[in-house]
């Protein structure tokens, strides 16, 4: 069987997370991970009783290749195993889906833990439409790419009534945020959810127009942006 286990977002306190995600980790023989080093420190941070190197670690990223996957499912279909995510839950905007995926394929059981989706989250708070929304992971790094990008999404979101919702890498939040206010209407509605759980969390809903009297600094900083 193959467990999907979530981690915190960033420092925060780990009594948010289940007890059910520390159980099944020291029952698993097999973890899976983007970066073995932060899903070591999370194992120790919420005081994992089985040794860390006890655990057979495997480095699961968006490299991994079909070869690596097909392995890695003959593991799985052999011993308990499990997938850490790098923040929040794993397979959303996560390479941990591609082996999700094979699993599937084998016949093997994928069983998905609580946890706190950042995702999920924004879309909560934000006051948008919680029965239709379209999460589109990263925009264009290419600016006119980009800008073209954010244009059709506020077109989609208005005129369906329906939460356009993306994310971008920390250091490129500002940039990204200008764009925004630059190239979307004054009424259209903007959140910004960043931070989430942690003590620095921010998370609002403005129109356009009131986001550029007063804007928060985003850079390296987990964020979560919701048109509509």
């Amino acid at each position: 069987m193959l467990y999907l286990i979530p981690t915190h977002l960033g420092n925060a306190d780990t009594q948010l997370l289940p007890l059910q995600i520390k159980n099944v980790l020291e029952e698993c023989e097999v973890l899976f991970a983007e970066n073995l080093k932060t899903a070591r420190h999370f194992l120790k941070a919420i005081s994992v009783q089985k040794k860390i190197d006890d655990f057979e670690w495997h480095e699961l990223t968006k490299d991994t290749s079909e070869n690596e996957l097909q392995l890695f499912a003959k593991i799985i279909q052999q011993k308990k195993c499990g997938i850490v995510s790098e923040a929040g839950v794993p397979a959303v905007a996560d390479p941990g889906a591609a082996l999700v995926k094979i699993a599937h394929q084998k016949n093997i059981r994928v069983i998905p833990l609580t946890g706190p989706s950042s995702i999920l989250m924004a879309l909560m708070a934000s006051g948008m439409n919680g029965q239709s929304f379209c999460f589109h992971g990263y925009l264009p790094i290419d600016k006119n790419e980009r800008i073209k990008k954010i244009k059709s999404l506020e077109i989609v979101a208005q005129k369906n009534n329906q939460a356009q919702i993306f994310i971008e890498t920390p250091y490129r939040n500002n940039a990204l945020m200008n764009d925004i206010l630059q190239h979307c209407e004054a009424n259209t509605l903007l959140c910004i959810a960043t931070d989430i759980t942690l003590t620095s969390e921010l998370i609002a809903t403005k129109k356009i127009s009131d986001w550029k009297k007063q804007l928060p600094d985003l850079n390296k900083r987990p964020t979560v942006f919701l048109l509509g």
